[in-house]
């Protein structure tokens, strides 16, 4: 892939060859090398309707993906273009065109209401193609937007959509643009001049009445206002002679209808400035890798024959993050530790203050590359593992601490050893001596720096290992009484129970300092870990009043229309929403 997320043309994203859907590896290992949001913006419509043109010139582009020249459908499935945002910096561009719809070929047109939904799951931005006027055989063509409550699921349960599953679909759905091409009427109502998005709005008015009729006159138009509260419309003249529609790929501007020129401009300032990155449940920005496991996972459901569930897909897609958060997590952690931690550190308390810094940072940067991490599983399974990371820590400071000391013990004693074995010692007054020379040894050995946690003990257990020999040289001093030597031997016992009695208050403060150092590690993790779920709390209260505002909207524009009875029908269903919302403090590990 070019450097700046920029393909040189498009490439198949989802094949749809002899009925069946089949995701292209090219396309989804390009979609992993992009790390940037993406705005996605996906457009749909009639086979042989100029839908390519548009999106070649938001590609900035005259040609690329296939427009053809015949009545013949071209693109098959959906194909993708990824390019640099032209408008938001460090943002790419996804472009999707589609197959043509209602082609008469295919005969079954189920693939037709994937190709559909896929487009609405995948884009942040829906355009709907369309000719000439917005009128009742043009709203009977976009059916397949009836059928999308019947192709996606919002939420893996029923339990889940009780309350109002189009609400679930508002907040994730994309924005609504109806690209009307070809239009030669004059926007006009009642003498007064409308726009593009007042007519889109005056077609999509309901009729009263309970009659199938009515019924079928209305469910396009109720569907369409439900789940595309934005929406926006836009007309393009006829934009040559019909006779040169054909070449139009291969036209310049200045050939053109200038009006349609306009017009084509317009369109793509629009979906440049108002197409927003593509975003889940929770605030999550999609990159690359996300559209990339949102392609997979949608197309899977459907070729297992199963509904593509908006929820699991985020589900699934947390999993695979969050498990890959853990592992960067762990990775900082042994990294910073390997650069800022010098073995053996003099103190306990010294390593577990190193280790409680880096901790901390890698909590810190699991929270940045984590979300929706149910019942905190993968945090846990982060805590035991740093946990374990600082039990290692601790046990790798006392093996180096125990290989210096004892290597310095070897060097430093080596020659009073040799000189017991020579019999230096070995005479009148010899045991004194051999005090004498072990104690200067012993300040010699407390001298050297950087010994480490274990100084004290491997010296206690050295001396320890040498107690045969003072006990022997004190037996045969003869320079001594037998009472001097029975002082001597009291002495040597008193100072071994007191060293006994300050390893084990040793070993209680380092308990105890573990403890603390464990509490307070704790307490850090929960205050992170709150601080994560208030911010996730605040997200989803922010999702939840944008879609109460969105339905509020729909609410009071059917009690214009005259529509009392679904006004209250929509009151009781906010009602309900606001109760269900409710928004607890959360509940801690």
């Amino acid at each position: 892939m070019a450097s700046g997320n920029s393909m040189p043309g498009p490439v198949c994203l989802i094949e749809n060859s002899d009925q069946k859907l089949v995701v292209n590896q090219e396309a989804l290992a390009i979609l992993s090398a992009i790390q940037q949001p993406v705005v996605v913006v996906a457009i749909v419509g009639l086979y042989r309707t100029g839908k390519s043109y548009l999106m070649n010139k938001l590609a900035g582009k005259n040609t690329g993906f296939s427009m053809g020249s015949t009545v013949q459908r071209h693109t098959k499935g959906i194909w993708m273009w990824c390019l640099p945002h032209p408008k938001k910096s460090d943002h790419t561009l996804v472009l999707l065109d589609t197959e043509g719809l209602g082609d008469t070929q295919k005969g079954d047109n189920q693939n037709d209401c994937w190709i559909f939904a896929l487009a609405v799951l995948l884009s942040s931005t829906f355009i709907y193609n369309s000719m000439r006027i917005i009128n009742q055989y043009a709203m009977d063509q976009l059916h397949y937007v009836t059928k999308l409550t019947d192709l996606i699921k919002a939420k893996s349960s029923p339990e889940q959509s009780e309350v109002d599953d189009s609400a679930n679909f508002v907040g994730f759905f994309p924005n609504f643009v109806w690209a009307l091409r070809d239009f030669s009427l004059v926007l006009e109502v009642n003498g007064q001049r409308i726009t593009a998005d007042e007519y889109l709005e005056n077609s999509l008015r309901l009729k009263k009445g309970m009659d199938q009729e009515t019924k079928t006159f209305n469910e396009p138009r109720l569907c369409i206002r439900t789940y595309f509260p934005k929406r926006k419309c836009f007309i393009f003249e006829q934009p040559a002679e019909m006779k040169n529609l054909s070449k139009l790929e291969t036209m310049e501007d200045s050939d053109l209808s200038p009006e349609f020129v306009k017009q084509v401009s317009q369109f793509t300032s629009y979906i440049f400035k108002h197409s927003d990155v593509k975003t889940l449940s929770g605030g999550i920005k999609v990159n690359g890798p996300r559209l990339q496991h949102l392609v997979l996972t949608y197309v899977n459901a459907i070729t297992n024959g199963e509904l593509p569930c908006m929820e699991n897909a985020v589900l699934a897609l947390a999993q695979i993050e969050n498990s890959a958060a853990v592992q960067k997590a762990i990775a900082h952690y042994e990294q910073q530790v390997e650069q800022k931690v010098h073995l053996p550190t003099e103190t306990l308390q010294e390593l577990l203050v190193l280790h409680r810094a880096t901790e901390r940072e890698a909590v810190e940067l699991f929270m940045k590359n984590s979300f929706n991490d149910v019942d905190q599983r993968f945090q846990k399974e982060l805590w035991a593992q740093l946990e374990a990371k600082r039990d290692e820590l601790i046990r790798k400071n006392m093996d180096m601490s125990l290989d210096r000391c004892s290597a310095l013990l070897r060097d430093i004693f080596a020659p009073l050893e040799e000189e017991v074995k020579q019999g230096a010692f070995s005479k009148s007054g010899g045991y004194h001596l051999f005090l004498q020379k072990k104690q200067e040894l012993e300040k010699q050995y407390r001298q050297v720096p950087g010994k480490g946690v274990q100084a004290e003990e491997i010296l206690k257990k050295y001396f320890e290992s040498k107690e045969v020999v003072a006990d022997t040289l004190l037996k045969t001093d003869q320079s001594l009484t037998e009472k001097e030597k029975q002082i001597e031997m009291e002495q040597i016992k008193a100072e071994a129970a007191e060293a006994t009695a300050r390893e084990l208050e040793e070993m209680q403060k380092k308990h105890e300092l573990l403890l603390e150092q464990q509490e307070k590690s704790y307490q850090e993790h929960v205050r992170q870990l709150v601080e994560k779920m208030e911010q996730e709390r605040e997200q989803l209260k922010e999702e939840h009043e944008k879609i109460l505002f969105l339905k509020l909207q729909e609410k009071e524009q059917l009690l214009m229309e005259g529509f009392q009875k679904e006004s209250s029908k929509l009151q009781q269903q906010l009602e309900k929403m606001r109760k269900k919302w409710q928004y607890p403090m959360c509940t801690i590990l």
